[in-house]
């Protein structure tokens, strides 16, 4: 850090020395500023669907600050004193208070910006954006973030702030900060890299063996992310079974026992385009006609009693599966049932009853 400030022109110095001379006079009034806008942001969340896994905040530090104000612009013409950036450092920069909300998954991001953003009585939105550092479009991999830049409205620990930093406007309790939204993983690289690459003391020791570690990284953490964004779907899903409210009340149908059957016993499958409709008469002999009793039935620890007791040679796909586990739950009942004239089914059934209960007699 520094570099900037070490390499700006003489002439730019003053204003700038003035400018950070203010800033830390009046930034321990700004870290309460970030101490209530981090606690605003986080009582959003309260007896909401969405809980980030944590609100942080942090104030520029006075070096941050420094380097940033030091930021100039192209002169016009060769030799000309260059303009800075930020004239008025304490004013144009938006990122003196900044919020990170951190979430699980991606889809949450959105879900959060619109949470803050509907809280109009006390921010307005002024920016919202995607920052993606190594964009898809390009082929290179990165973090992607949410940033808002929200003006606060009326507020009292604002309006103590602006008196103390001695505005010459009347202090309306209105400012701008920063809040990021990101994801866990995501949050983790970027902090690495951040550290590592963008507040590294010793530019020399840059290595483009680093850089490329990086984007290896970050096309690995994608991919985590991708299969936890799965690993949530396949829960949710799996969960609306037992919801008789939701999907565990949808009647089965021959295409909805396949797509339940796929979703809990993916490895004990049939091709897709197999029809179902044996399955449905199965179930439907005993009564069982809503997404929640196949669920109930297909439980994984009975499944594995079922082929401990029956040793199958070969791994039963799910009609010989799914008739083992009624004959499991119903005995002769699921024989007398489903047998019908068809002697040798009932002579296989019955010799399967008969290891069920052997094995439940135990050794």
């Amino acid at each position: 850090m520094g570099l900037l400030w070490d390499r700006l022109d003489e002439r730019l110095r003053p204003g700038v020395a003035a400018a950070v001379g203010d800033f830390e006079r009046v930034r321990p009034q700004l870290e309460t500023v970030t101490a209530d806008m981090q606690a605003r942001i986080r009582d959003i969340f309260r007896d909401t669907d969405l809980q980030p896994l944590f609100v942080t905040a942090r104030t520029k530090t006075v070096e941050s600050f420094r380097d940033k104000a030091s930021r100039v612009l192209k002169p016009d013409e060769p030799g000309g004193v260059p303009a800075l950036e930020f004239p008025d450092p304490l004013r144009d920069l938006h990122d003196l208070v900044g919020v990170r909300v951190i979430v699980g998954l991606p889809h949450e991001i959105g879900m959060a910006a619109n949470l803050i953003k509907r809280q109009r009585g006390e921010f307005d939105c002024r920016v919202d954006r995607e920052k993606d550092i190594g964009s898809i479009e390009s082929g290179t991999y990165g973090y992607s973030s949410r940033h808002l830049v929200l003006r606060t409205i009326q507020s009292s620990t604002v309006r103590q702030y602006q008196e103390l930093l001695g505005a010459t406007a009347k202090p309306t309790g209105s400012y701008l900060f920063e809040v990021q939204i990101r994801t866990i993983l995501a949050h983790a690289w970027s902090e690495f890299e951040h550290r590592i690459r963008f507040k590294a003391n010793e530019p020399r020791a840059r290595s483009p063996y680093v850089d490329r570690q990086f984007t290896a990284a970050a096309a690995m953490l994608e991919t985590v992310e991708s299969v936890f964004v799965d690993l949530d779907e396949r829960y949710e899903t799996v969960a609306g079974y037992w919801d008789e409210e939701h999907e565990g009340s949808a009647l089965l149908t021959p295409n909805r026992i396949r797509d339940v059957w796929q979703t809990l016993l993916p490895h004990v499958d049939r091709k897709a385009d197999d029809d179902w409709g044996w399955a449905a008469e199965l179930l439907a002999a005993h009564g069982l006609k809503t997404t929640k009793d196949l669920a109930g039935l297909l439980q994984t620890e009975t499944i594995t009693h079922v082929r401990k007791a029956l040793d199958h040679r070969y791994s039963p796909g799910p009609d010989r599966l799914l008739d083992d586990l009624l004959l499991w739950h119903y005995g002769r009942r699921h024989i007398e049932l489903t047998a019908g004239g068809d002697a040798h089914r009932r002579e296989s059934l019955l010799r399967r009853l008969r290891q069920i209960e052997t094995y439940r007699q135990g050794p």
